[in-house]
């Protein structure tokens, strides 16, 4: 119980006499425990994320540690938080998908998927024997009447369109050096918003990157609209860049 609750964090249901539910303010702050700072940036006809990839001990595989997950073809996710209820919100996820697919015949839309999301988490918050999942997901995928869109839902079940945001443990920073770059509604390419994603999360953690150190996970206004994690080789090309425009 933290100092000035009153005891009003014992349980999800009950709010305190300001108005506040601490027990979802606390699933904010699990998110930002996990020490993973995540960037997502929309251009004209692509839209991307980025996260760091932090591997804890050095007996473990690489290959297995991901924040990033396919839900569809076209759908992809990025979980920023707690990775065991991140995989839980990630099969729910799935299956919501599969079963929009069989019974309408066409692909869950994203903002859709978002949607049904942020309903979950907000169900959590309303019986006290549940708890909030402590994690942010973002959404990407490409519209077939709206194009590229991203979507983020957070632990009190709110979820909303962005041109760029960011989750974890300096989202703050994030967003206001995305809100510079993002004065004057710019429209960039796929190459330019996967550098602004990869040079936003350099310049608010101040170090610069190996392909190892991050995951970036894209999806593209083409043929395929599908959605993919950019090999280390695609990422080193990127990552060279930025340096070399530096």
């Amino acid at each position: 119980m933290s100092r000035g609750s009153g005891g009003y964090d014992r349980h999800i249901t009950i709010f305190s006499p300001e108005g506040r539910l601490y027990q979802v303010e606390y699933a904010f702050k699990a998110v930002k425990a996990a020490g993973i700072t995540s960037i997502a940036v929309r251009g004209k006809d692509s839209v991307c994320f980025v996260t760091q990839k932090k591997v804890t001990d050095k007996l473990i595989d690489p290959t297995s540690v991901t924040h990033m997950f396919k839900i569809t073809k076209q759908i992809g996710v990025l979980v920023t938080g707690q990775l065991a209820d991140a995989k839980s919100q990630v099969q729910k996820a799935r299956s919501e998908a599969a079963e929009f697919r069989f019974k309408y015949g066409y692909e869950m839309p994203v903002d859709f998927l978002a949607k049904v999301l942020a309903d979950q988490a907000q169900v959590y918050t309303q019986h006290a024997y549940m708890r909030p999942l402590a994690v942010i997901p973002i959404l990407i995928g490409i519209d077939e009447e709206r194009g590229p869109q991203l979507y983020k839902v957070d632990p009190a079940g709110y979820y909303v369109g962005y041109k760029a945001t960011s989750a974890g443990a300096k989202d703050q920073e994030a967003e206001n050096y995305l809100e510079k770059k993002f004065k004057g509604n710019p429209q960039y390419s796929f190459d330019e918003a996967v550098q602004m994603a990869i040079t936003a999360l350099q310049s608010v953690l101040s170090e610069d990157f190996k392909p190892s150190q991050i995951e970036v996970g894209v999806v593209r206004d083409d043929a395929q609209k599908a959605f993919r994690v950019l090999t280390n080789s695609e990422v080193e090309e990127h990552l060279t860049a930025i340096s070399e425009r530096d």
